[in-house]
């Protein structure tokens, strides 16, 4: 009797998967059930925005308004600190590299193209995945794990236009003068690094950066800008809408979107780059 019993453990073991195997199919099996949930999530924004569109959402004014003053003006101070100092390190990183063949009057041009189309929009998005994601995750978290949410369902209302269109909308609208601003102050640092501590002429610097300012360049810049800064805007609002009913839920999702929103601005990065520049735009 023993040894039959034996035999059928052995036999039990034997078939078992093994452990990393099975550690595999777990984090594959939630991680496509985290991607739904967003799915799921993006599906109801857009519904509400089509609501909004055809006049029929229940979104106040009022909301957009206190979201448009917190995204907006309470966001240019750090996004213009973070964007000049990137500027300078642009222009004194690429003048050094020119200077050893003698091309320094293309610092210009190099920090023109590269703030306005590239630098500023990704360091809006970097720094409002920071401040204002964070603050969307942690606002919503909070009203869940307090049963605010359950309670706006229960009076008939949807937190989706009530909480999260008017933080979407916020962002769309603040985001392309976000984005002017940060890469004005890119291009003014620049030109200070490139007069003072390479010797370019002022003149010379400022006709060149007009001369490589080109439309496509503004425009790109713009729309990348207004594409982060939505990436952000939902990360901040899917984890914060989704997340648990205790204060340690409520931090793991302020840490899940700032990670979140920063994997899909460097996505949306990557794929926008090298579809531009494969369109030779």
């Amino acid at each position: 009797m023993s040894l039959v019993l034996g035999a059928s453990e052995n036999s039990n073991n034997r078939k078992r998967p093994p452990l990393w195997l099975e550690g595999i199919g777990l984090r594959t099996t939630a991680f496509w059930a985290d991607a739904l949930i967003t799915f799921k999530f993006i599906g109801d924004v857009l519904l509400s925005l089509s609501r909004l569109v055809r006049g029929k959402t229940a979104m106040r004014g009022a909301d957009l308004l206190w979201q448009l003053d917190q995204a907006g003006p309470r966001s240019l101070g750090i996004v213009c600190l973070v964007s000049g100092l990137v500027g300078v390190i642009l222009a004194y990183m690429g003048a050094v590299q020119l200077q050893r063949f003698g091309a320094q009057s293309y610092i210009a041009d190099l920090v023109t193209i590269g703030g306005v189309r590239e630098v500023a929009a990704l360091m809006t998005g970097v720094i409002l995945s920071g401040r204002i994601g964070a603050a969307y995750a942690a606002q919503l978290g909070s009203m869940q794990a307090n049963e605010e949410i359950d309670a706006l369902r229960a009076l008939g209302v949807d937190p989706i236009e009530h909480l999260v269109l008017p933080r979407v909308l916020a962002m769309l609208l603040v985001a392309p003068v976000l984005t002017a601003f940060a890469a004005l102050v890119a291009m003014l640092c620049g030109w200070l690094v490139a007069v003072t501590i390479f010797g370019l002429a002022p003149l010379e610097y400022a006709w060149k950066s007009v001369h490589a300012l080109t439309l496509p360049h503004v425009l790109i810049g713009l729309g990348k800008g207004t594409l982060y800064c939505l990436l952000v805007a939902l990360a901040g609002c899917r984890q914060g809408l989704c997340s648990g009913r205790s204060a340690q839920a409520v931090g793991q999702a302020v840490t899940a979107s700032v990670v979140q929103a920063m994997v899909w601005i460097v996505v949306a990065a990557s794929l926008t780059t090298v579809a531009l520049q494969r369109l030779d735009w």
